[in-house]
């Protein structure tokens, strides 16, 4: 992002207006212009200046806070905890408390979608070692799925299997 950003300045004249259209903010960032229309609405960034035309016109360094976005969502922070995050730098507060806070948390839910993960693996092997000794099951659709006695309920596996969890946003 840097080299592009610093390929568009490096043949402009000393004079040029270094704002960016969305476009350009799209571009340099690799986020696209709804995703930055939704970023400005939430607050994430500031809202542009804007021209005569009524094209929204960023500060570059609106590329360096969407690259900080980026990398916390990277990290596993939600957009709520971003903006909290950026609010409380922003009122001059460090907010790495918070961060390390919401890490600890986070690192403490994936280790319990581990540990589930690993008892619904156990389940799920064991079960196919026994439908494989069986061949075929009578049944309504598949006996196997009928009769099976697994004991991970579908809610948990589809979170643990997608990252999901049922934690509260701030």
């Amino acid at each position: 992002m840097k080299a592009a950003r610093e390929e568009i300045y490096s043949n402009q004249p000393k004079s040029f207006n270094q704002s960016l259209k969305i476009g350009e903010v799209a571009e340099l960032s690799g986020i696209g212009i709804e995703a930055l229309r939704f970023y400005e609405r939430s607050g994430l960034i500031g809202t542009p200046a804007r021209a005569v035309n009524g094209y929204r016109m960023y500060h570059p360094g609106v590329i360096n806070r969407l690259e900080f976005i980026k990398k916390a969502q990277v990290l596993g922070f939600s957009l709520d905890e971003i903006r909290t995050i950026i609010k409380e730098s922003k009122s001059g507060e460090s907010p790495c408390e918070e961060v390390r806070e919401i890490v600890r948390a986070r690192l403490k839910e994936m280790s319990e979608q581990m540990r589930r993960m690993r008892l619904y693996h156990r389940e799920l092997s064991a079960a196919l070692a026994v439908w494989d000794g069986q061949g075929t099951a009578e049944g309504d659709i598949c006996g196997f799925i009928e009769n099976s006695m697994l004991e991970a309920e579908p809610a948990d596996v589809a979170r643990a299997l997608t990252g999901k969890s049922n934690r509260k946003k701030k």
